[in-house]
């Protein structure tokens, strides 16, 4: 019997791979797209970990607790009287299901207008550009095969674990299980003080619960710009977040009514805490499993990684891999583009991901968000600079908001004023970055941005002001 033949094959249906299928489909390519991902009733969920148990379900929960804080504590300041103010975690969480449900069947319709063929199943390598579809669990049928004249891997990642920290679904979990929380937990324990551990640890904060997150570094946010970093984490403090920096676990008991945590401190001093529920968010690791990458004779570095070139290829002719399974930071964004980088190569296009010019974003509040090199790398590389701030607390926008925590940073080249590095903490940083992000892909000036007229009263003129900073002529500080 002949294989069915597509002239691209998938593996992985998460930003990544489902925009990498639809590209190369709308570039003219037969193409199927194999995902394994199911929803908690066991029915399979195109979109990845971004859609089901990431992105996109953390950021309905930060926006609904960002809600219900501003309610108990800031409605009050905009003349707003409201009676009592009651939590109703279910429907919040319904809230958040109905939202995934609508993206993830989204992109299923999305495949099926592009002409994408879309299996449900787990897919691995062959070898000879063949790729077998196992059925999901609880399905019966015999392994498929597929044949292809290339395939993309983009099977992205999974939450790391601690071998003295394992999930029991119940008293600890990973990010996946703190997304789904049934009661707002009293005492709150997370391992990991980045960018999922804040995030998480700020949504139960603003539901009630007492947040102590433990970072065994001694550097808080060390890829952050180190003024965006120290203000962020006086501000998360304030907020009632306890962030214990330099505080390693190496223990973790679990009873029927709390989880023991063992930490050691930078000092060696040893102590105990306890939670009623603790999250294990340190980080994630490339989910290769099943995919056969050894027999098909793909290499991995040695924290996981599958080993591509700059152009996303593998050691195997006709082999790609992107987004999570590949080098290079773990988002939703940069595996999109490398999706469609690589389906455009296919047909002898030449894009190009700029690593420089992907943006970063924490979705706290206030949040982060930055593009380009950060003042310490630009100091430790050796390279001239001058600096341009301008806080929030300055701008009109801002104020009329309430929301005038944090400031832009903007770093410029001190001999040709090239843009280097854009950086924001505070009210909707993750959209101002954009304005970032596209002068540094044109290659602007700090002089660029300084000479484009923005909006009144809005606060892209926070943007406006620091480049202007840079140059020492500010206009409202």
């Amino acid at each position: 019997m002949t294989d069915e033949y597509y002239d691209l094959i998938v593996i992985g249906g998460g930003p990544g791979g489902y925009v990498a299928a639809i590209r190369a489909a709308q570039l003219g390519l037969t193409v199927a797209c194999i995902d394994a991902t199911v929803n908690a009733r066991g029915r399979p969920s195109l979109g990845g970990t971004c859609l089901n148990v990431g992105c996109i379900p953390s950021k309905a929960l930060l926006d609904s607790s960002h809600h219900y804080e501003f309610l108990h504590g800031q409605a009050a300041a905009h003349g707003i009287r409201v009676g009592e103010v009651a939590l109703d975690l279910d429907a919040m969480m319904a809230r958040k299901d109905r939202i995934v449900g609508v993206l993830t069947q989204g992109v299923a319709g999305l495949l099926k207008k592009a002409g994408v063929t879309a299996f449900a199943g787990h897919g691995r390598l062959l070898g000879g550009l063949r790729v077998g579809v196992k059925p999901l669990p609880g399905e019966a049928g015999p392994e498929r095969v597929l044949q292809a004249g290339r395939i993309v891997l983009a099977t992205g990642s999974r939450p790391a674990s601690l071998p003295f920290a394992p999930i029991d679904g119940e008293r600890v979990v990973d990010s996946t299980g703190a997304l789904a929380f049934s009661a707002v937990p009293q005492r709150l324990g997370i391992l990991g003080a980045g960018v999922i551990g804040l995030e998480l640890g700020s949504v139960w904060r603003r539901l009630g619960a007492a947040v102590t997150l433990i970072e065994a570094l001694d550097t808080f946010l060390p890829s952050v710009d180190e003024a965006l970093a120290a203000e962020a984490l006086k501000t998360y403090r304030a907020q009632g977040l306890d962030i214990r920096l330099g505080t390693r676990a190496h223990a973790v008991r679990t009873g029927p009514a709390e989880v023991t945590v063992e930490v050691r401190s930078a000092t060696g001093e040893e102590a105990s805490l306890s939670f009623d529920r603790l999250v294990v968010a340190v980080g994630r690791r490339p989910n290769t499993e099943g995919l056969e990458l050894a027999a098909a004779g793909i290499g991995t570095d040695a924290r996981g990684f599958v080993e591509v070139d700059d152009l996303c290829r593998t050691s195997v002719e006709g082999i790609w891999a992107i987004g999570d399974l590949v080098r290079g930071p773990m988002l939703a964004h940069k595996a999109m583009e490398e999706g469609v980088a690589v389906a455009e190569r296919m047909v002898g296009q030449l894009p190009q991901v700029e690593p420089d010019h992907i943006p970063w974003v924490i979705y706290t509040w206030p949040e982060i968000a930055w593009v380009g090199a950060t003042e310490q790398a630009l100091q430790a590389a050796g390279v001239a600079y001058r600096v341009g701030t301008f806080p929030f607390m300055a701008s009109g926008r801002a104020r009329a908001m309430g929301e005038t925590s944090g400031f832009v940073k903007m770093l410029a080249a001190a001999d040709d004023d090239r843009l280097l590095g854009v950086h924001v903490i505070g009210p909707n940083a993750s959209e101002l970055v954009g304005e970032g992000v596209l002068a540094l892909s044109f290659g602007a000036s700090a002089e660029d941005l300084a000479r484009t007229v923005h909006a009144h009263p809005t606060l892209g003129e926070a943007l406006h002001e620091a480049a202007l900073a840079v140059a020492g002529r500010p206009l409202h500080i």
